[in-house]
């Protein structure tokens, strides 16, 4: 046979450990996986040294196109995404205008990121007050999963994205249940939180650590508290983002095991940085929920050693630099990662405390394609999509503004050395990144049903 691309001689990580072997792609998709492949082909991958895995599946990013794209655009976030080793990503509904909370919305969205897309890509749809007949059409259009926001966001600007009340949440988790959806929730009690915050800035302090005292770790747990039960009562499946604390993924293992159908994802900055690191990063580092002390973080840590945190993703919420200035509470909320995923936490994770790379491919892979129901994709196996990535564990580097493929060039990682380095990323059998070559040929992207 004549492959369209074979990688020879990698550390390939499958499901159930690491074997040498080659892997033959033909017509987008594995073909063959052997000890040798003696075939031709079109072209040629040496991994001799190599971790060879599937491309992560960022199941949580922010483009803002249409409406902002001056923040991100489907073509420079999916180079981002290519150079960090993501072959993949679901789109929130937030922070494009319109947001996508209806079928119109979603259409807008579908037709900007045609031929602009480096990676393959799906979207979510949005669930905020007023909205939840529009969800089935949503829904029918083919949407993965739901999002909604149990914390203040938004702004004055017509067709942007809203926070739900309690009645919203219980109506959309019960539509959402109807039509065996995931919704995907963002928790923190926002009267809590608003309060702490005025209470705080009107007393003069504005630091990093002031920020951190703003949002503490119970305004996540209760909240966390709150989704679980509403999902034990309508049956609905959640899955929690951007948790940032042991206290809720703790909560979450508790309802799951009560029978409540829940995953929960964290980032690599809740593991990469700590609320001590803030005041020397500023606000680039600003999230939300915050980072937390290192105390903290050690808990965090523990979780995900210990497998209870289902997988990973980047939040990418790129803004322009002036939305970065000033102190931190009047600062943008949102770090740039989409570049920086499987590099660092391969790093923290896997080269400094030990996790088992296979357990790592589950972490930015396999959990994700099976909850999104992405049944082509999230494993190195025969007939699955040749979305393939190479990772050199003896290589560093350290984070440049100048490599960033951000449309605006800035990263809490700015000045990091990462001790690892994603070589080579492949799409459907496409190489669409080389660490020699950059971004390679033409978008390839294709929206994923």
């Amino acid at each position: 046979m004549m492959y369209d691309l074979i990688i020879k001689g990698g550390n390939v990580v499958f499901r159930d450990g690491v074997r040498k072997c080659d892997i033959g792609v033909k017509d987008e998709k594995i073909a063959c996986i052997a000890e040798r492949i003696e075939d031709d082909a079109k072209e040629t991958v040496d991994a001799s040294g190599q971790y060879v895995m599937p491309g992560m599946i960022d199941t949580h990013v922010h483009i803002s196109e249409p409406g902002r794209t001056e923040w991100e655009g489907f073509e420079t976030g999916t180079k981002s995404l290519a150079a960090g080793g993501t072959t993949s990503y679901v789109e929130m509904p937030l922070n494009a205008l319109p947001a996508t909370t209806n079928k119109a919305a979603l259409d807008l969205k579908l037709e900007a990121a045609k031929e602009q897309n480096y990676v393959d890509y799906a979207f979510y749809g949005g669930l905020v007050p007023g909205n939840v007949d529009d969800l089935e059409g949503m829904h029918n259009a083919g949407v993965p999963a739901f999002k909604c926001f149990i914390s203040t966001c938004g702004s004055d600007i017509p067709d942007d994205f809203t926070n739900v009340d309690d009645y919203t949440l219980y109506k959309g988790m019960q539509k959402l249940a109807e039509l065996d959806q995931i919704l995907c929730i963002h928790a923190e009690n926002p009267t809590i939180t608003d309060n702490l915050t005025k209470e705080i800035v009107n007393s003069g302090r504005t630091t990093a650590m002031d920020y951190v005292e703003s949002r503490p770790v119970f305004t996540e747990v209760e909240a966390v508290q709150r989704a679980l039960l509403f999902a034990k009562e309508t049956g609905c499946k959640l899955h929690l983002v951007h948790i940032s604390t042991s206290e809720a993924v703790q909560a979450i293992l508790k309802a799951r095991a009560e029978g409540v159908d829940v995953t929960v994802e964290s980032c690599p900055h809740y593991f990469a940085m700590t609320a001590e690191d803030v005041e020397e990063i500023g606000p680039r580092a600003k999230c939300m929920p915050p980072l937390r002390k290192a105390t903290d973080q050690a808990k965090l840590w523990d979780e995900l050693m210990a497998g209870n945190i289902d997988w990973l993703t980047s939040d990418h919420s790129p803004c322009t630099e002036d939305l970065k200035q000033g102190n931190i509470f009047e600062a943008w909320g949102g770090i740039s990662g989409a570049q920086n995923n499987v590099d660092l936490m391969f790093d923290l994770a896997v080269k400094q405390r030990g996790l088992a790379v296979n357990k790592f491919v589950d972490m930015i892979a396999t959990a994700p394609a099976e909850r999104f129901n992405i049944p082509n994709k999230g494993e190195i196996a025969v007939s699955k999509d040749a979305d393939i990535i190479l990772v050199d564990p003896n290589q560093s580097y350290t984070v440049k503004r100048e490599d960033l493929y951000y449309k605006n060039k800035h990263s809490a990682y700015e000045g990091r050395k990462i001790d690892c380095r994603v070589t080579k990323t492949v799409v459907r059998g496409h190489i669409v990144y080389d660490l020699n070559e950059g971004i390679v040929g033409e978008p390839i992207g294709k929206l994923m049903h």
